[in-house]
């Protein structure tokens, strides 16, 4: 066999291709409009979990800086609501010390007869008295600062349940879109939307310090994570042992 002869077979190979080509593009079936619908809402509605995802979780995000703020200042408040309750104790202490102090002074002053000894108790019972009622002062001022950190730790403790609700609000939200992304179900979508509208609120009552607790829920929630037990003391005497001869 020759080279040109080579060439010519190569020549004929090449212009039978485009012809299958075209015979096996004609047998293939024209793309169903309705599967091609259904695929393009399939990615619209996975577009549309993403874009929401994406914005609960930056939310959250801002949320859970201020809610950290939140906590640390909660701590400082409880820590200075200790300390402060320390000192009140402490100063009511020196007080209570202080007036006794000068009731005995003032019976060993009525016991005695010499009057030097009764001036210089005079002057002792004067400097022990002013003592207590400066302790009483400052335990007074004490006691209202104490009370102004329970205030304030209180309103903080407010604002750190809104974020704690938001949060698991926003949590809920993000499984039900899991579950609206896996079962291509609208519905669930909207569902969705349900918590996602109570976190959005909670977090914005929490970033601009809107006074509003849901004290039912809360409350209910708070008690469940502790146990009550009550412990009744029985008053009745010992059981008696029978005999073995009765």
């Amino acid at each position: 066999m020759e080279i040109s002869d080579i060439s010519e077979i190569i020549e004929e190979n090449n212009e039978d291709e485009p012809k299958e080509l075209g015979e096996q593009d004609g047998s293939q079936k024209p793309n169903d409009p309705k599967k091609e619908q259904k695929t393009k809402n399939k990615n619209q509605l996975n577009n549309y979990v993403a874009i929401t995802v994406v914005l609960f979780v930056t939310f959250m995000g801002v949320c859970k800086v201020k809610s950290d703020n939140v906590v640390q200042a909660m701590q400082k408040a409880q820590a200075d609501r200790i300390d402060t309750w320390a000192f009140y104790q402490a100063r009511n202490v020196r007080a209570e010390i202080a007036k006794s102090t000068v009731a005995q002074l003032k019976l060993q002053a009525l016991a005695t007869q010499q009057p030097k000894a009764i001036a210089e108790y005079g002057k002792e019972i004067v400097k022990f008295e002013a003592i207590a009622a400066k302790q009483d002062k400052e335990k007074d001022k004490l006691q209202q600062q104490a009370l102004d950190t329970e205030k304030l730790y209180e309103q903080l403790n407010v604002h750190d349940d809104q974020f704690d609700l938001s949060e698991a609000a926003f949590a809920l939200a993000i499984a039900l879109l899991a579950m609206t992304s896996l079962t291509q179900k609208g519905w669930l979508y909207g569902a969705a939307m349900v918590p996602a509208a109570f976190g959005l609120f909670m977090g914005l009552a929490g970033l601009l310090n809107w006074d509003y607790h849901p004290e039912a829920l809360t409350k209910y929630l708070s008690e469940n994570t502790t146990y009550k037990t009550e412990h009744k003391i029985s008053t009745l005497p010992y059981p008696q042992l029978k005999s073995s001869n009765s």
